[in-house]
This record gives structure tokens, C-alpha cells and sequence, in this order.
């Protein structure tokens, strides 16, 4: 929904605690800022590729810890959240692509069919030293894409980007006929999963809250 009508709100800076993504990904970035938070944005630099689970979900779970945990300063007051998402397709993990060949072959596999996009989240309070983690398990249906419809949408660039090579928020939206379950996680950031997770920590997410309009 777009509010319409009249003058913008004038915003003022709230936030009680100050919030860390540790993440570069601009689709989470703009989740939480949709959402009213504005929060620092710090690299984990996790080398994603040296890390191994037992299964998609594990993984996730395991990735989003290490970056929020790299970020972290245990002598700081800010609350930290990482995140990682990867896409489960005929039972085989699917992260970034590693080649333009590898997306085509990916997207050509998932036409028609579906598969679930895991996103797992960690979020940790730098005053107590405690963490939460957890995972968002999304259905995601992929509508039947020509290959013309697919050259063009690989020569974007974009599917070289986001786990999956597609993304919901992206010129690859609308390739995807449907999701079952949370679509902020697919884009890369569940806020009810966040809230979840924060209250575990006696954290109230309202808290976190950059601006508030008059």
C-alpha cells in the first residue's frame, strides 16, 4: 500500500538501540528500511564457500552466525543481525552461481517447477553478549520462461547476484508465479522472524526503530 495525499511526514530519530546489518546486500538493506529501521551496514567478509553443513538449512543457519558474530563488538551496545539465503532446488543447495552458464542451466531446471528458498537469521545483542538464530522456510513456484525471456534476463547481470539466480524484488519477478510462505525472506530478510528472534533476547524491535512521523 502507497500512502498518498498531502505533505510528507517529518521524520525524527528515535532508535533507542542502534542496529548493524551484517550484510552488503542491498534487497536486505531496503527491507529494513522500508520497515522504518536505518541501520549501519558492516561487511562480515566470511569466506561463504569455506563452509560446509549437513543439509540447506543447517548452512544458512550456520552463515548468517558467522557474519553476525564477525561483526559483533562484544564491548559495543548495538544488536547485529546476518543473514544468508539459499535455494533448494531438487535437493541440491543453490547460492550465488558461479557462471553465467550455471545460472542459464539453473533457471532452465526450475521452470515450472518450484523449489524452497531457506533464509537463516542471527541476531545478537553486543550489551549482553547473547544470540538468537533461526530459519525461514519459503516455497517459491517459478513460472515457464522462453529463452529469449532468459538471455535477456541473464545479460542484466542480476542472476550473478542473489542466491538462486533470481530475486523477487528484481527484473526476475516476474518470472516467479508465486511463493508459500514469507516473501521478505525470499528477497532476503524475514521481519517477523527478526521480531521472533529479538524478543527471545527481551529485545522489543519497536526499539530499533530509526524514525517515527509527525
Amino acid at each position: 500500500m502507497t500512502l498518498t495525499g498531502g505533505s510528507p511526514p517529518t521524520l525524527f530519530p528515535v532508535a533507542e538501540r542502534s542496529l548493524v546489518l551484517a550484510s552488503a546486500s542491498p534487497a536486505r538493506l531496503r527491507v529494513l528500511r522500508d520497515a522504518g529501521f536505518d541501520p549501519k551496514v558492516v561487511m562480515s567478509g566470511v569466506d561463504e564457500d569455506a563452509v560446509e553443513a549437513p543439509d540447506t538449512k543447517s548452512l544458512v543457519t550456520v552463515l548468517a552466525t558467522l557474519k553476525a558474530r564477525a561483526v559483533a563488538d562484544r564491548t559495543g551496545d548495538a544488536v547485529v543481525i546476518g543473514c544468508d539465503s539459499m535455494l533448494e532446488f531438487d535437493g541440491e543447495p543453490h547460492g550465488k552461481p558461479s557462471s553465467v552458464d550455471q545460472a542459464r542451466a539453473w533457471l532452465q531446471a526450475m521452470r515450472g517447477g518450484s523449489g524452497t528458498l531457506y533464509t537463516g537469521h542471527c541476531v545478537i545483542d553486543e550489551r549482553t553478549g547473547r544470540e538468537a538464530s533461526g530459519v525461514v522456510a519459503t516455497v517459491v513456484r517459478f513460472g515457464v520462461t522462453s529463452d529469449a525471456e532468459l538471455d535477456a534476463y541473464l545479460a542484466t547481470g542480476e542472476a550473478m547476484m542473489v542466491a538462486g539466480a533470481f530475486t523477487l524484488d528484481g527484473r526476475s519477478a516476474p518470472f516467479i508465479d508465486g511463493v508459500d510462505g514469507d516473501p521478505a525472506s525470499v528477497i532476503g530478510l524475514s521481519l517477523a522472524k527478526v521480531r521472533a528472534l529479538l524478543a527471545t533476547l527481551d529485545i522489543s524491535i519497536t526499539d530499533l526503530w530509526a524514525t517515527v512521523a509527525s
